[in-house]
Formats: structure tokens, C-alpha cells, sequence
């Protein structure tokens, strides 16, 4: 029992080792980002006059366009922040009509240029829109140029149109035969008829004989 029960106490602290190891770089990785972030902000406000929540909206989608397939990261020339390429406008309403419907006190917009990561000196315009509520973002939203995909489904009315024809070929194709059925049976009645007629005079004729 001691020889099993030794390897498994070593194999979770080894379990432990590593998560709390996971753990470490998941943090360090954030307050690094979270440090850049704030050198961002810094670097906007006093370098650039940048006010406080533009810069801070600018720092994040320099962030978000970073974790794209297609930026490396976002360049802000100091004319990103004058009133032609900068906004601030009360809102006081929802961020938007899709899943980002939270109430907002201010809408914030910056331009940026999208610097590519294959390292070609073509730049992408890029447009930043970030909602909050005192100091606070709570929604974020831009131009991504490469927008997540999307299975391609069937439509709906294309599919029931589809049934539909084959169920409706279906009822004419038996709606034909059901008549011709039913003339062929009046056919053969009419027939029958006839025949217990004519065997009827033939019965009465005998019968006047005798």
C-alpha cells in the first residue's frame, strides 16, 4: 500500500507544479500586456495631447488588431487624435443593435493604420469604436477586414420549396391516376348492367313461350 501510495502523492505535486507554473505565465503575460497597455495610454496622453479615453480606446484596439491573422499592430500618427480623426459623442444608449446592446454614457472613436505582419509596407485603415460608462469600456467594436467565418447553411425556403415540388409532383401523378381508376370501374359496371339487362328479355321472352 506505501509503494502505490508514494508515486501517486509525487504525481500531484507534479500536477500542482504545473498548474501553478501555468498559472505564473498566464499572469506574468497579462500584466505585461496590461503594462504596455498603460505605456500606450501614457505615451498618447503626454506625447501626443491625447485625450485620456481616446488614448485608452486606442491602446486597446492595438491590442485587439494584434491578436489578428492579419496585424502585427496599429500605428497612431499625432494627427490620430485631433478632432477629424477622433471622437468623443454622449450616446446614452445601447452600443449597438447586435449582441453589444449595453447602455453607454459615451461612444469613442480613433484612426489608426493596421501595419501588416508579413511585413509589407502597406498599411490598412482602421476604425475604432469603444463604449463607456464613466472611465469604464464596456464594449468594443472595428473594422476587421477579416471578419471570422461563417458555415454556409441551406436556406430554409429554398429547402421547403424543394419538398414541396416533390410532394405536389407526387399528388398531380395521383390526382391523374385515381380518375382513370374510377372510369375504369364505371366501365366495367356499365358493362355488367347491360349484361343483367339483356338476360332479364331473354328470361321474360322464354317464360311468354311457354
Amino acid at each position: 500500500m506505501e509503494s502505490n501510495y508514494a508515486p501517486r502523492r509525487l504525481m500531484r505535486l507534479v500536477g500542482r507544479f504545473a498548474v501553478c507554473a501555468w498559472l505564473a505565465c498566464a499572469v506574468s503575460a497579462f500584466a505585461d500586456t496590461l503594462d504596455e497597455r498603460n505605456e500606450l495610454i501614457h505615451h498618447f496622453v503626454t506625447d501626443y495631447n491625447a485625450n485620456p479615453l481616446v488614448a485608452d480606446c486606442a491602446a486597446h484596439g492595438n491590442f485587439i488588431a494584434s491578436t489578428s491573422a492579419a496585424f502585427d499592430h496599429v500605428d497612431f500618427p499625432p494627427s490620430s487624435f485631433d478632432p477629424s480623426h477622433s471622437t468623443i459623442e454622449p450616446w446614452n444608449d445601447s452600443f449597438d443593435e447586435k449582441k453589444q446592446r449595453i447602455k453607454v454614457d459615451n461612444v469613442v472613436t480613433v484612426e489608426g493604420q493596421g501595419m501588416s505582419k508579413s511585413g509589407e509596407n502597406d498599411s490598412t485603415p482602421l476604425k475604432f469604436r469603444c463604449g463607456y460608462v464613466g472611465s469604464q469600456m464596456l464594449a468594443f467594436g472595428w473594422n476587421d477586414p477579416v471578419p471570422p467565418l461563417r458555415p454556409r447553411t441551406e436556406a430554409p425556403a429554398a429547402r421547403s420549396t424543394a419538398r414541396g415540388g416533390k410532394h405536389g409532383a407526387t399528388a398531380k401523378h395521383g390526382a391523374k391516376s385515381k380518375p382513370a381508376a374510377s372510369a375504369g370501374k364505371a366501365k366495367t359496371t356499365s358493362k355488367a348492367s347491360t349484361k343483367s339487362t339483356k338476360a332479364s328479355g331473354s328470361t321474360k321472352k322464354a317464360s311468354k313461350k311457354h
